[in-house]
């Protein structure tokens, strides 16, 4: 029964992703300026010509990622080399010693220049899974400059140079954020599947990485990890910040650690990566209206975020991912439970039958947002493809062990 039931998920994640990408291709590639554009309409006609920079980078890795799993297209490496030559020519910004801009117009002129590290980290996992396709050099030295740029800005090794300084008083309150060990370790792990020669660096910091996600923001007393906690991972339970839970984050997190488990062989860390899954897949689950909420609070208390009870698509993605990946490590079937439920809210609330691709934003009801939207500053090719990518993938290992 459960064979069957997966081969009926593989093919539906294999006609999803076709719609997904062609959706893509046909709305959001810019044939005049080159890049993406995502903030597109149900119809996917575009709403604002001003681009994401971390949308660049994460559309070059999707294409390329098609590449690499699929075998290569040219109009899958054409829209990958688009993002990255835009990145290149427009989004990085030399006064900042190379650091790259948030967002910059349909043009490519700077608008927004924000203190973390992601549109880098997207810049190194695009160029190095393009590496991967094409075998062109530059790309797998770019990452690598990159990967080391970001590495000192994680690790206080090199002061920030846009310049624009912490977000509090760091005298009053300082911190870590759950983000920064997390998309660290996801980049690590795509850096040493293309960079075999720096493999020891590689192994370090990803164990570093886990370490740091697993010692200072997993709270098993609270059955939850948190996105921020004290620099020594204390506590600070007195303030709204402090108390935040991102269901969706932890259970991504969780994958990545999967990952790094099963390259390790370590059981301890396999054991963290599920309780983090559990935690978050049982406080997050919307017990009335189903789907995950954005945001909770570890003690119960209403949390600020406006949109805390919204259901966003991506979280349902990496819910898919994560606990298909904890079943076929264990062959449990909760996890196979999970799985399921996920994908079938996603198909009855996200999955778009009339104009084809995945809605972003519901209400706690399970209703698109009024008018509704394909993508947005931080909606793009991205988490759904990779999500369809990766049940394909995994889907077929699973039948390989029957």
């Amino acid at each position: 029964m459960n064979i069957a039931l997966l081969k009926e998920a593989r093919d539906w994640a294999r006609s999803e992703l076709d719609i997904s990408v062609k959706f893509w291709l046909k709305n959001g590639i810019d044939r005049v300026n080159g890049g993406v554009y995502t903030c597109l309409d149900r119809e996917g006609k575009v709403y604002s010509t001003d681009k994401s920079v971390w949308m660049q980078g994460r559309c070059a890795w999707t294409f390329a990622r098609l590449c690499n799993q699929y075998g290569n297209k040219p109009e899958w490496l054409e829209a990958s080399k688009s993002c990255l030559d835009f990145l290149e020519n427009h989004c990085i910004n030399k006064e900042a010693d190379g650091r790259l801009y948030f967002t910059v117009t349909a043009d490519g002129k700077p608008l927004r220049q924000r203190r973390y590290y992601f549109s880098e980290s997207f810049y190194i996992i695009a160029n190095a899974e393009y590496y991967g396709a094409t075998g062109e050099q530059v790309h797998i030295e770019r990452a690598r400059k990159y990967y080391d740029m970001l590495y000192a800005l994680n690790n206080g090794l090199l002061k920030d140079p846009t310049g624009l300084g912490p977000k509090t008083i760091t005298e009053t309150r300082t911190g870590r954020a759950l983000a920064d060990p997390m998309i660290f370790l996801n980049t690590t792990a795509i850096m040493r599947m293309y960079d075999p020669a720096n493999k020891e660096k590689y192994d370090k910091y990803s164990a570093e990485c886990a370490e740091e996600i697993v010692k200072y923001f997993y709270k098993p007393e609270l059955s939850c990890t948190l996105e921020s906690v004290a620099l020594d991972g204390t506590l600070q339970l007195d303030f709204t910040a402090g108390r935040v839970v991102n269901p969706g984050h932890d259970i991504e997190c969780s994958w990545f650690l999967v990952e790094e488990a099963e390259y390790q062989a370590n059981s301890a860390l396999m054991e963290s990566a599920k309780e983090i899954f559990e935690c978050a897949a049982n406080a997050g689950w919307d017990k009335t209206y189903g789907g995950l909420l954005s945001f909770i609070d570890c003690l119960g208390n209403p949390p600020e975020a406006y949109e805390h009870d919204m259901k966003l698509w991506w979280p349902h993605n990496e819910l898919m991912i994560a606990a298909l990946m904890f079943y076929k490590n264990t062959g449990e079937q909760k996890y196979l439970d999970w799985f399921q439920k996920s994908r079938q809210y996603c198909i009855e609330h996200f999955c778009d039958k009339e104009y084809g691709e995945w809605y972003g934003y519901l209400r706690r009801d399970g209703n698109p947002t009024e008018p509704a939207s394909k993508g947005s500053t931080f909606k793009g090719p991205f988490h759904v493809p990779r999500c369809l990518m990766a049940i394909d993938k995994l889907v077929s290992e699973i039948e390989a062990t029957l």
